[in-house]
Parts: C-alpha cells; sequence; structure tokens
C-alpha cells in the first residue's frame, strides 16, 4: 500500500494546542491586546508561525508583525513542551511503523527547528529518516516541494506514498504533489476535510498502521 509515510506534526501527531495558544496570547497581552479564546487560535495553526501571528494580529503593521512575530516565536521556544503531548496510540503505531521499517518523514509548516526539537523532547526522533518545517522551502505546504524532495530522498513511488493530516492543507499538498492523502479525525482542523476531502480517514494512528503492514504482508 505504502512505502513512504508523511506526517503532518500539530494536530497529526501531537496535541500541541495549549501551548500554541498560551504562546499567542502572552504574545498579545505583551501588545496590550486581549487575549483570544483557545479553538479561534487553534483554528489560525496550519499555514505558519508567520501566518498564525498575523491572524491573530489583524491590521497590524508589517513592523509589529515582526516584532510579535519574534516575541511569539521566543516564548514558544521556551514553552513548546509545557504540555505538548503525543495523541492517544501514536507513539504505539509509530513504534511498530518504525520496528517494520516504513520509511518515515514529517512535513510541517512549523519552524523546523522547533519541529526538530519537538520530536526529540517526546524520544521519537530515530523514528523519522528526515523533518521538514515551514521554512525548509522556499514554499510552505500546501506547495507540493516538500513531498516531492521526501520522495525523491526516499526512492519510494509516487502511487506508494501517503500524505497523513489534520486540515485541508495537507490534502491539498497531497493533491499537488499527486499523492494518497489520509485524514486523521481527531487535531485543530478536521472539519476543513469538508472543502479538501481525503482519500479516507483514520480514528486511531495504530489502525493506519495495521493497514500498511497489511498491505506490505500481501505483496
Amino acid at each position: 500500500m505504502h512505502d513512504l509515510l508523511i506526517f503532518d506534526l500539530d494536530g497529526t501527531l501531537i496535541d500541541s494546542k495549549e501551548d500554541l495558544v498560551n504562546s499567542v496570547n502572552a504574545m498579545l497581552i505583551a501588545r496590550g491586546r486581549e487575549p483570544l479564546p483557545h479553538d479561534i487560535v487553534a483554528s489560525y495553526v496550519g499555514n505558519g508561525a508567520p501566518m498564525l501571528v498575523r491572524r491573530a494580529l489583524p491590521g497590524a503593521s508589517e513592523e509589529e508583525l515582526s516584532t510579535a512575530l519574534q516575541f511569539f516565536l521566543d516564548y514558544y521556544r521556551a514553552h513548546m513542551l509545557d504540555s505538548t503531548a503525543l495523541y492517544p496510540g501514536v507513539r504505539e503505531a509509530l513504534d511498530r511503523l518504525h520496528r517494520e521499517r516504513v520509511p518515515m518523514a514529517i512535513l510541517t509548516n512549523k519552524p523546523v527547528r522547533f519541529s526538530v526539537q519537538l520530536i526529540a523532547g517526546l524520544g521519537l526522533s530515530g523514528h523519522f529518516f528526515q523533518i521538514y518545517g515551514g521554512n525548509s522551502f522556499p514554499e510552505k505546504k500546501p506547495h507540493p516541494v516538500g513531498i516531492e524532495r521526501l520522495i525523491a530522498e526516499s526512492g519510494a513511488t509516487r502511487d506508494r506514498t501517503v500524505m497523513v493530516g489534520d486540515s485541508a492543507v495537507d490534502v491539498r499538498t497531497a493533491r499537488a504533489a499527486l499523492v494518497q492523502a489520509c485524514g486523521v479525525s481527531w487535531g485543530f482542523q478536521p472539519q476543513t476535510f469538508a472543502e479538501a476531502p481525503p482519500d479516507f480517514v483514520v480514528d486511531d494512528l495504530r489502525s493506519l498502521a495495521e493497514m500498511v503492514l497489511d498491505s506490505r504482508a500481501s505483496r
């Protein structure tokens, strides 16, 4: 079924909502603004840190956005593992796939250095042959450049590659790269699948692992 699994990070593998919300609201409070509700901030996640800050500060000047982004990044760097944890079943699924040598990578719009630190902090560094972030390439998801690079690096075929994520951004990335899209029913923005439906949805990452390994065994 799949020779390469590419995972989104926030809302797919990790529940980082609390730390992202707290970092955005710390930035807003520092700028004399009212904090935002958690679900509102979560709805702003997915297109990278600059866009997250821009959405949280409508009408701000470019200079203010630049200063606010730096505050957000500094605060988040210090607090990104305060509450962030893997979603239920994720560690077991990744451990099993890793034992069976299924090639796995991460493609997120989060800054790459934060993504690498988070994965290390959660004890999963050895599971992924590559981690690419929102600043790894000139274009972020849904541009297909990240998937294209990962296919080239892994030697996988396009028809046996799947992008796994919790939002329409991930599905559009898969479509742009002509690979399969797997949605997860949890996360920050699964409601956006209404505008960009994935090929299939899983309710537990362990079921995806089961599908992949069953497919391998039947080859």
